[in-house]
């Protein structure tokens, strides 16, 4: 019995030791948490308040945090042993993200000298060629038309008109010529001139083909010789620029003065040569096409001074009265 008892007492020892060796397994403290603290600047030392503070590598959990008014943040909780970083990101900053941080248990760990740099903005800049936007412009002219019908394309309403190339006063000068409109005005002359027997052809279809050739070639040759070819060799400008503002005395001086003083493709204003030139040389042209009584230096001369008091009528309309009824123009009234 005696040994009985005492084997008792020995197993009975044994499992009081493993119960209480298994209570201080089980109460073991837990590893201490870790902190990370920082302040967010800029490059010239200046707090960033709201920068995003984010970690990468924090098992089981997104951990981030807000830097406040004066920059600085605090992620806690963190558990030691575990390689961490860091990436802090602000609008208009670059980001920044730090080397690989280990803790210990229980640091606060400070992250120092975190600077953002002010990101770089990209930007494409569309360089645009003086030539593309004088085609733009010419594009826009082509839409001019009084009432919607009759082309008004040689008006430049914009202020910040460009010059025209070469390429452009001879497309404008072919784009006004074969306009249908152009053609009907040849052959609505014609038929006054038909009827008032002048220029001294026959009567007749014969006739009226005749006067329809000599009024449409001459506004033709009006329109090359005046419009591209001298303002091309000149650098020109044919258009008439309209002014707009001002007084009506300063505006009626810009328009009677327009077949005589006309803008350079260089901006400068100065005698147009274009205009006068273009008018004699289209006078002068209709002795190959005229019949012999309506040739000679007196009707070339007389030809051309009513060409240009057209003009001058013309300018006047365009700077008073034909905006208000012309389609797609842009004035600054």
């Amino acid at each position: 019995m005696r040994i009985f008892r005492n084997l008792i007492l020995f197993f009975s020892s044994l499992s009081s030791l493993s119960i209480h060796a298994l209570g201080q397994q089980i109460s073991a403290p837990e590893p201490q948490t870790a902190n990370i603290i920082g302040t967010v600047t800029d490059e010239n030392d200046d707090v960033i308040p709201g920068a995003a503070v984010t970690l990468d590598g924090a098992p089981g959990a997104h951990v981030s945090g807000v830097s406040d008014g004066n920059g600085f943040f605090e992620l806690k909780g963190l558990q030691p042993a575990v390689p961490y970083h860091v990436k802090v990101s602000a609008k208009g900053f670059g980001n920044w993200t730090s080397p690989e941080i280990n803790l210990k248990p229980g640091q606060d760990f400070d992250l120092a000298e975190i600077k953002l740099m002010i990101a770089v903005v990209e930007t494409t800049v569309s360089a645009v060629s003086q030539e593309e936007v004088a085609i733009e412009q010419v594009k826009a002219a082509e839409q001019q038309r009084v009432l919607g019908i009759i082309p008004n394309f040689y008006v430049a309403y914009d202020p910040n008109t460009v010059p025209l190339t070469t390429k452009l006063k001879f497309k404008l000068a072919i784009r006004t010529s074969t306009d249908v409109v152009s053609i009907g005005a040849a052959a609505f002359i014609a038929g006054v001139d038909q009827a008032a027997d002048t220029p001294g052809y026959v009567q007749g279809a014969k006739g009226y083909g005749q006067r329809f050739g000599a009024s449409y070639a001459g506004g033709v040759s009006d329109i090359l010789i005046g419009g591209a070819i001298l303002p091309s060799l000149l650098h020109q400008d044919p258009r008439y620029f309209y002014q707009g503002t001002g007084t009506k005395k300063s505006r009626f001086k810009h328009a009677i003065s327009a077949p005589f003083w006309c803008k350079g493709d260089n901006g400068k204003w100065g005698f147009n040569y274009s205009s006068i030139g273009g008018d004699l040389a289209s006078s002068s042209l209709s002795n190959l096409y005229y019949p012999e009584s309506d040739r000679g230096a007196g009707l070339v001369f007389s030809n051309a001074a009513i060409i240009t008091a057209g003009r001058i009528a013309n300018a006047l309309a365009q700077e008073f009265v034909l905006p208000r009824f012309t389609s797609h123009s842009k004035t600054r009234d």
